[in-house]
Formats: C-alpha cells, sequence, structure tokens
C-alpha cells in the first residue's frame, strides 16, 4: 500500500515534456522509468483504477517518476501537499465534480498523454500563525490562505505588506492571499480577481467586507510578505485556514511564497491550466 492507504499499481517511456515556468515554455527530455497510480476511494476512480491495472504496471509512490492520480480536486490537492518536496511529477485523472486541476479520463493512450504533457510548477505560500494561547504554527496552502470570523460578531484585521500598514482596519468575515492557481477557486466566489499563470501576481481579497465599504482588494507582488493582525481578538475571533490546515484563536498571521518548495503538475497540451485559468474569464 502507498502512503495515505492508496493503492499504487511501470511503465518506460520516455517523454518529451514542455515545462512552464513563471509563463515561459521550455521543451526538455525527460524518461519516466516507474510510474505511480493512486486513486481516491469513491467508486468512478476505483473503477478507473482497475481498468488501468489491466493495461500497465506501476510502482509505489516513493518509488515513482510520475504519479497519476484519480479523484477530484480535493483528492489532488492532498497528493501535491504529500509529494511537494518530493519533485515528482502529477497527472491528474478527473473522476470528481469540477476538476479544475485534472486531465479528463481516459483509460487508453497514458503512456503518450505522459510524453505529451506540460508541465506547471506551482509554489505554495508559507503561512505563520501565532494564537491566543501563544503557539506559532505553519502550515503550506496551494490555493490560498484566509482568516474567518469564528463568531456572530465581525472581524478587525489590520493588514500590512512588507511591514507597512495598507489598511488599518478592515470590517468584515473574513480576508484571503490567493496564489494565481488558486484564483478561480475561493478567491473567485468572493469576487476577487482571477489572476493568469506566470503573471507573479497574488490577489488580497476581502470576504464580505463592511468598512471600508468599496474596498476590493488588491494585487500584490509574487514576493510580497503579507501580515494580518486581528484586532480586539478576545472579543472577535477569527481562525486561519491554509489548505487542509485550520488554526483557531489567531492573532497575527504572516503569508509569503516558499520558494523553496513547488508542486509539478502536468496537463493535456490541449486543455493545460493556463487556458483554463484564461477561460474562467469569458464563461457566462
Amino acid at each position: 500500500m502507498a502512503r495515505g492507504g492508496h493503492s499504487a499499481l511501470c511503465a518506460a517511456p520516455s517523454a518529451m515534456l514542455v515545462h512552464k515556468f513563471r509563463g515561459r515554455a521550455e521543451v526538455s527530455s525527460r524518461k519516466f522509468q516507474n510510474i505511480a497510480l493512486m486513486a481516491d476511494t469513491h467508486a468512478p476512480a476505483r473503477k478507473a483504477e482497475i481498468r488501468l491495472r489491466e493495461q500497465h504496471d506501476f510502482v509505489e509512490p516513493d518509488s515513482a517518476d510520475v504519479i497519476v492520480t484519480l479523484g477530484g480536486d480535493g483528492f489532488m490537492l492532498s497528493t501535491m501537499h504529500s509529494y511537494m518536496d518530493q519533485n515528482i511529477p502529477i497527472f491528474g485523472m478527473n473522476l470528481g465534480s469540477v476538476g479544475f486541476l485534472m486531465n479528463e479520463f481516459r483509460a487508453d493512450n497514458l503512456i503518450s498523454r505522459l510524453e505529451a504533457a506540460e508541465e506547471i510548477k506551482l509554489n505554495p505560500l508559507m503561512m505563520n500563525a501565532k494564537t491566543s494561547a501563544g503557539d506559532h504554527i505553519t502550515a503550506l496552502a496551494i490555493n490560498e490562505v484566509s482568516l474567518l470570523r469564528e463568531l456572530r460578531y465581525a472581524s478587525k484585521i489590520k493588514i500590512y505588506v512588507d511591514g507597512v500598514v495598507r489598511l488599518e482596519e478592515l470590517i468584515c468575515d473574513g480576508v484571503m492571499i490567493s496564489t494565481a492557481a488558486g484564483s478561480t477557486a475561493y478567491n473567485m466566489s468572493a469576487y476577487g480577481p482571477i489572476i493568469p499563470l506566470g503573471a507573479e501576481l497574488l490577489a488580497l481579497t476581502p470576504i464580505s467586507a463592511f468598512r471600508p465599504r468599496r474596498w476590493r482588494g488588491a494585487l500584490l507582488p509574487q514576493n510580497s510578505v503579507v501580515t494580518f493582525e486581528v484586532l480586539d481578538h478576545d472579543y472577535r475571533s477569527v481562525s486561519a485556514v491554509a489548505d487542509f490546515t485550520e488554526v483557531r484563536d489567531v492573532v497575527r498571521v504572516e503569508i509569503k511564497e516558499e520558494r523553496s518548495l513547488a508542486s509539478l503538475l502536468l496537463f493535456d497540451t490541449e486543455h493545460n491550466l493556463e487556458e483554463r485559468i484564461l477561460n474562467e474569464q469569458f464563461l457566462p
């Protein structure tokens, strides 16, 4: 069994990848000697796993050159977090609902799809949160880091960017920092901007802002360090969430891009992540 209880099922193709880094494409030769398969626990993913197992041999994820995942965006995010420090490309096939980070599921031609895939490098955000009890908790986020009020009272948050106070007091339900990859998720539902990959920007987006009434957020350089200070935290408690990690009763949260870590995602050339993000801006 593989990490996290997911079964891992090998082929030995050589692959020619188009690498995307900060919006630039580079072609290089890469060989996949060992391929791992990870499937979510629900029935559609398990059935798809059986079909692929009949056609290929697979290795354990920790021995793999590339990982193929079967599931939805949540399962893909979980896999990205698990293998972010191992520099293993991940090719996801959608057996969930939205599948924004996934490719279309097709049982045939897996090897040729991997050979033709485009590689996207995504750096996560690092959250460093201090709680009212004095604890310091760090966590990574691929999509966004959000602060959310815990009680019926609106939160009050002071915002610093690179050590400079940019907003003395934001009265709101919450606020978030989103990556370009995450800008089409929670950020978009809060009316934040969609950011093209390669733009080297982060989205600072309020959630149901009450004051300043007309403030709709800001676009920040990707290397910015953003700090949220929770005002009246004893009375207006706030939690901080980085993807799957929630920290309750925070008083101060620092967020910055973590350049030392990255997830490598593989996409079919005809439907890559950059195209999906661009297309989201024109959907009815």
